[in-house]
């Protein structure tokens, strides 16, 4: 059965604060004191294959309160698939009505019993994915039965998105009018305030009663619009949406194109060009470079091959490359790959090197200029009582603000040579030798120190000092004063790289050593200016056991009792190269604390665990096998979702070469007599969803999806196959039929 994955991406022009309705909401940054601010922001998300409309929300930010809405758009799913090359324009935003802000399911079995008299029966089983309407993230819902002025209701399910009630409610249907409809509507139920309204089911009895009996699931539907007296007046928003729908097949279906590839980049070549990915180099366009480099590293991240794949790129840039200094200069693919590179194997090394020096400068929130034609000496404040900062004082103070800056996050990049990811300095370290080979001439040798330097700082690291919150560093853009703090941070960093470079370019290599060390850590990894430490044996020290501990919540539940009534308790968990052990920590200063563990060889899969489960986003499941060969299932409820995916890759990274792995697993839990996931009555089903046994990419996001990333490139090999034929590059035949033969299978 093959899988679908819905892919939007969000190209948004913003005329205020965005937040997007979906399970997990994108926020866009707040431009303060404004009524047309401008974002150009995008986003990428995964939609479920179920989803019928996206909602934009515009929201005026407050400090104090909550935030007020301003307005909405809404956009269904028909209008984003009628066209693929994607909408883009201004849009009206509308009033917002809580009786439209409805979502989810509701499960129900509407039969006609009986000759006379006739009876309508409606049976209310269960909803799920029910709109949050409370303060603490749930609902406590409740559904109310209309039929021919009589009124039913069930129970109220306290706190939950996901009820169940399997009640039955009775009309009958001889008094009726024939088009009389029969109304399932769901509330939120609350003590104080007015109920809440959560959508409704309109069935026509008339059609009902030649089918005697219909169940499933129904989608849940607002009220009646009401007429906006605002319509046309709350402003408009400028949007770019292009929704792709892909099909993505079982793993088995992607090994021919994965192997051509792999041995595209393989050790056998000697020498030889890889003719596929010159291919892929070739044919890629400016507009979907940036694409097809992420899905490639990804790919070959999971293969292992990442070093192989860049090391391929590089000498075909340098192949091409005939002046030295405009060397991965363009958006070429080699850079782009990099780049996303960076981004995959870096992004914890980068939290740990720049979080700090971001934190501190969000919170001091200094007035920091340069230019004297953009100085405001009100913002710079005053001297004392009454005297206001000189233009000359303004901008001596901020050049010993940025002094400090800059001397912290030398510092920084000094002493974060000691937890430089290994695949970070095994990249640099063939991106340096395969420069020097190209120009080895005296006259260039300062080409390979720019190269790699040039990478980390101009393309890694000062871009995640000007936007942090699209590196992960902050939840939220910067205001205008902290924003001009952090661009001067990286042009005055980069001139200083820059200038040093050049400054010591003029002597020999020696100093280039000393250079490097001050300015790229990473540098360390390139064999020929090592003195004191090896590559071996950082390698050595880093691919040692993954690590971790910390306080989490933990839940434990065997086979017999796939879910216990017991609340999560509080343990100190610890993961070493053999075990993941855990302590209970008590409230009692004297009573004994208990222990367990897991052998990590034992772990047959490391998930996540839905939402709705326990009503936590940040829920993890390890699933292990015992002696007796029973199931046992250890839940972990993470204090964020950082926390949560670090657990994950550890944890992941520790158990990567265990045998006895399952392919798939429940990602809900078994209450009652069925997964709460796919409602499967068999408690020993092996499971519904793929497990993820691949890499982590950034450490703090989902894992890798390698048949989604097949998928991917195989799509774009299709869409290119015309401009693979007429390629100037030598290929053999074989490439192209096994391509497109792909497809028919």
């Amino acid at each position: 059965m093959p899988l679908w994955c819905c892919l939007m991406t969000l190209s948004l022009c913003l005329s205020m604060l965005i937040s997007l309705t979906l399970s997990i909401s994108p926020r866009t940054a707040t431009i303060w004191k404004t009524l047309s601010p401008f974002w150009g922001e995008e986003y990428n998300v995964h939609l479920p294959p179920s989803f019928h409309t996206i909602s934009f929300h515009v929201l005026d930010e407050d400090s104090l309160s909550r935030d007020d809405v301003i307005g909405k758009v809404s956009i269904n799913k028909e209008a984003l698939a009628a066209k693929p090359q994607g909408l883009d324009g201004w849009v009206n935003l509308t009033e917002i009505d809580p009786d439209e802000e409805v979502q989810g399911e509701i499960h129900l079995q509407i039969s006609v019993l009986g000759d006379i008299p006739r009876i309508l029966r409606c049976q209310v089983l269960e909803a799920r994915d029910l709109a949050k309407k409370d303060r603490n993230g749930a609902s406590d819902p409740f559904v109310r039965v209309r039929y021919n002025c009589k009124t039913h209701e069930s129970a109220v399910i306290k706190k939950s998105c996901y009820p169940r009630w399997n009640e039955s409610f009775e009309f009958e249907l001889d008094d009726a009018p024939l088009d009389t409809p029969l109304s399932v509507e769901v509330w939120d139920w609350d003590l104080v305030s007015k109920n809440d309204f959560l959508g409704k089911v309109l069935f026509n009895i008339h059609r009902l009663q030649s089918a005697h009996q219909e169940e499933g699931w129904f989608r849940l539907v607002p009220d009646k619009p009401k007429h906006s007296q605002h319509e046309g007046t709350l402003g408009s928003l400028r949007l770019q949406l292009r929704l792709r729908d892909e099909t993505v097949l079982p793993s088995s279906h992607y090994q021919p194109l994965t192997e051509l590839l792999c041995q595209s980049v393989g050790p056998h070549l000697n020498g030889n060009w890889p003719d596929l990915i010159m291919l892929v180099d070739e044919t890629t366009t400016a507009e979907s470079r940036q694409e097809v480099a992420s899905n490639l590293v990804k790919l070959f991240l999971g293969q292992g091959l990442a070093k192989e794949f860049l090391d391929v790129l590089f000498k075909l840039e340098l192949d091409k490359t005939s002046e030295p200094n405009t060397l991965f200069r363009s958006n070429s693919l080699a850079s782009k790959s990099m780049e996303s590179f960076l981004k995959v194997a870096g992004m914890q090394y980068l939290h740990r090197l720049l979080g700090p020096l971001i934190n501190r400068i969000f919170e001091e929130k200094k007035y920091v200029e340069l230019d004297p034609n953009k100085v405001e000496l009100k913002e710079a404040g005053c001297t004392g009582l009454h005297r206001v900062h000189t233009e000359a004082e303004v901008i001596q103070q901020s050049t010993s603000l940025l002094q400090s800056y800059l001397s912290e996050l030398l510092h920084a990049i000094v002493q974060s040579a000691s937890y430089c990811p290994v695949a970070l300095c095994q990249a640099f370290q063939q991106l340096y030798q395969c420069v020097n080979k190209r120009f080895p001439e005296p006259e260039y040798r300062k080409v390979k120190f720019i190269a790699v330097t040039s990478f980390l700082c101009l393309r890694f690291i000062s871009p995640a000092i000007m936007s942090p919150k699209l590196f992960h560093l902050r939840e939220k853009h910067a205001d205008a004063r902290t924003s001009r703090t952090l661009l001067l941070l990286a042009k005055v960093g980069t001139k200083w790289w820059c200038r040093t470079l050049l400054l010591l370019a003029k002597v020999g290599t020696k100093w280039w050593c000393y250079a490097l060390l001050l300015v790229f850590p990473v540098a360390l990894c390139v064999r020929n200016i090592l003195y004191d430490l090896g590559l071996q044996q950082r390698m050595s020290l880093q691919c040692g056991s993954m690590e971790k501990e910390g306080f989490i919540l933990l839940h434990r539940t065997k086979d017999k009792s796939m879910l216990m009534t017991s609340p999560f308790k509080k343990y100190y968990v610890t993961l070493n190269k053999d075990t993941l052990s855990y302590e209970f920590v008590s409230r009692r200063p004297m009573s004994a604390s208990t222990s367990s563990f897991i052998s990590l060889p034992r772990i047959r899969a490391v998930e996540k665990v839905e939402e709705k489960s326990f009503g936590s986003a940040n829920v993890m499941q390890i699933i292990s096998s015992r002696d007796n060969g029973l199931v046992e299932k250890l839940y972990l409820d993470c204090k964020s979702v950082n926390e949560l995916n670090q657990w994950l890759s550890a944890l992941r990274k520790a158990c990567s070469h265990n045998t006895d792995t399952m392919s798939s697993y429940h990602p809900g839990i078994y209450k009652g007599d069925r997964w709460s996931c796919c409602h499967q009555k068999d408690k020993a089903d092996p499971g519904c969803d793929k497990t993820k046994h691949g890499v982590t990419l950034q450490e703090w996001y989902d894992p890798l999806d390698p048949d989604l990333e097949s998928q991917l490139i195989y799509r774009h090999l299709i869409g290119v196959r015309q401009a693979m034929r007429y390629s100037s590059i030598p290929i053999g035949e074989t490439y192209i039929p096994l391509v497109c033969s792909h497809r028919q299978n």
